[in-house]
């Protein structure tokens, strides 16, 4: 029997071990409540970790996204600042972190495609951020990322606190319909009044934005509830199912027949496979999506790659 195509459509990559540590550590995974049993990667999400995790499971292809924030850029840069640094010192260090953080963001975006451009079976999705550059500045930033090899965006609305339909987003879905750029979105719950990443929230969006090419992770997430009727709503939304599926089971997730009743629902065509790597590991994930119940051998194929190559218009040569 010949082997599926393998894609993973959802991975984090990051310049050092070091950094993709404290990422991993900083990041607050919440929304599903407790479980017993998760099984977390112990990769830090180097370039070369990727490309061993990825020969390792046998996977042809990859999504690098940026997640980029205000806020988390600021906390870890002074987190690399020497322990003993006097207050005096720190406060001035923190002002120069603020001062420089347009130029951080771009010098990230710069990073992941300069260092995947010499890698074929990673495609690089650069981060958005709308406090962090002006709307021209991102489309600015957005046109210069796609002439360096860039193939979409990624955007985390409950780490960087703001709504999909925010009005500084405009100009850039405009740009990724124009660069043919795809939106990948965070979808989830978040602590406080604020539906910021709820599938629901993305509605708007879809609708002022009919050409937009959007992939919504997580399956919604905490608020996974949601995303059928957003999926039925809107016929040309795709969908990841990293972490999710990790968390099936779970007080706020669903199990794993609700799981695979809501992928039947969506109709599998439109689920892809993602990791969220290196929070969770390659194989394991496939292994999950295998595990499914109710959904054919056939469409768990296609979740494990095909999908994302006809979806996303990936190349599959390994």
């Amino acid at each position: 029997m010949t082997e599926p195509i393998k894609v993973d459509v959802h991975m984090h990559l990051y310049p050092s071990a070091e950094s993709g540590a404290w990422w991993k550590s900083g990041y607050e995974i919440w929304e599903y409540g407790a479980k017993d049993g998760v099984r977390f990667s112990r990769s830090n999400g180097t370039v070369d970790e990727a490309l061993l995790a990825m020969e390792k499971a046998g996977f042809q292809h990859g999504v690098a996204v940026n997640l980029l924030s205000v806020d988390l850029f600021r906390d870890e840069a002074l987190a690399m600042l020497p322990q003993d640094v006097e207050a005096e010192e720190r406060a001035r260090a923190a002002a120069e972190i603020d001062a420089s953080m347009a130029e951080r963001f771009r010098a990230s975006n710069r990073w992941l495609v300069d260092a995947l451009a010499p890698i074929p079976r990673l495609t690089p999705y650069v981060g958005v951020d709308p406090w962090a550059l002006s709307p021209g500045q991102n489309v600015e930033h957005l046109r210069d990322m796609a002439a360096r090899g860039a193939r979409g965006v990624k955007l985390h609305p409950v780490a960087q606190r703001f709504e999909p339909n925010d009005p500084r987003m405009r100009q850039v879905y405009a740009a990724c319909e124009e660069l043919g750029l795809v939106v990948l979105s965070h979808t989830g719950s978040a602590k406080g009044p604020m539906a910021f990443a709820e599938p629901r929230a993305f509605a708007p969006v879809l609708e002022r934005h009919a050409r937009l090419e959007v992939v919504l992770a997580h399956l919604g997430g905490g608020s996974w509830q949601q995303t059928v009727a957003l999926a039925e709503a809107f016929p040309r939304v795709a969908f990841d199912l990293c972490e999710i599926i990790e968390w099936t089971g779970a007080p706020g997730a669903p199990t794993d027949e609700q799981l695979a009743r809501m992928i039947q629902r969506i109709g599998p065509e439109r689920v892809m496979l993602g990791t969220d790597f290196p929070w969770y590991d390659l194989d394991r994930t496939v292994e999950l999506v295998m595990l499914l119940p109710l959904l054919s051998d056939a469409e768990k194929q296609g979740i494990l790659g095909a999908n994302a190559v006809r979806i996303l218009n990936l190349p599959t040569n390994p």
